[in-house]
């Protein structure tokens, strides 16, 4: 089921499948990527419980439970429950059930709020504990946007403007789609400034682990782009698919498991854990232009 919400700047439209967007309007031209299942079926996926993936999609918590995850979990393969909506916000629920409880063995409640302030769009994922144990997990988004938007223009046109000047980035490793933090690569944008190719995404997604940046600009050569800031996100990926005409630019608060962690989950860098009955909310905002 999808919900419009809008107001005199911005359209979006959200979806129960996933919980997920589904189109960011603004002026009646489209910045989200709309799927083409030869290139990607994805648009905007929740990273839960986990933002990457783990190594041979296994782990341990440091009471002994097991976890079993696909990259990314499994949140935006499911369907969520509408809860409240109005002309401006919506907000979607997930739960755990027993086909959570099999690979990921902690109740929770999973919360996707959309709310339009003004020119922006505030996403929010509130998540909270309802079970009666420490409840560990990860929390992300991956937003992907039209690259070029305007007709005419073409993919090159278009750069990453990062707030800050960042330093080297860690590799990510195709064959597993874990990380490499120990052998690194320079950051790829000249100054402040990632130039897109097709070619940056030959070989596999760029992953700013050490961000000092928390806010980004995608903007063509037209001067319309979109700005996405992260406040509450520590990690940065920056991914495509080489045919693709999007790029997609993730806040994650974590990541694939890297080189020098083990499989307990806890271990993992920006591991969150919530106590019993305590929610935790993290927010990004997209501002298209």
């Amino acid at each position: 089921m999808q919900t419009i919400i809008e107001n005199k700047y911005l359209s979006v439209g959200v979806t129960t499948a996933g919980g997920t967007l589904t189109s960011i309007k603004r002026d009646g031209r489209e910045y989200l990527w709309q799927p083409n299942p030869e290139i990607w079926t994805g648009q905007a996926p929740i990273c839960f419980p986990i933002c990457g993936g783990l190594r041979e999609g296994k782990a341990v918590t440091e009471s002994g439970k097991q976890i079993e995850l696909p990259r990314h979990g499994f949140a935006r393969k499911m369907e969520f429950e509408p809860l409240n909506a109005s002309e401006e916000k919506v907000e979607l629920r997930l739960c755990s059930n027993s086909e959570t409880l099999a690979k990921y063995p902690f109740d929770f409640e999973l919360v996707a709020r959309y709310e339009l302030e003004v020119q922006s769009l505030r996403i929010t994922y509130a998540v909270t504990n309802t079970g009666f144990e420490s409840m560990p997990f990860f929390i992300g988004g991956h937003p992907a946007f039209r690259c070029p938007i305007m007709p005419g223009e073409r993919y090159t046109d278009y750069s990453v403007r990062f707030e800050k000047p960042e330093g080297d980035v860690c590799r990510a490793v195709p064959s597993t789609g874990l990380i490499d933090v120990e052998n690194r690569d320079p950051a790829p944008q000249d100054g402040l400034e990632l130039c897109l190719s097709h070619q940056l995404f030959d070989f596999a997604e760029t992953i700013y682990d050490c961000l000092k940046s928390r806010e980004v600009v995608l903007e063509g050569l037209s001067g319309h782009g979109v700005k996405v800031k992260f406040p509450d996100f520590d990690y940065l990926v920056v991914w495509s698919k080489p045919a693709g005409d999007f790029v997609a630019l993730e806040p994650w608060g974590g990541l694939s498991t890297c080189s020098d962690e083990d499989d307990v989950f806890e271990h993992k860098r920006g591991c969150i854990v919530a106590a019993p009955g305590q929610t935790v909310e993290r927010s990004f905002t997209v501002q298209p232009f």
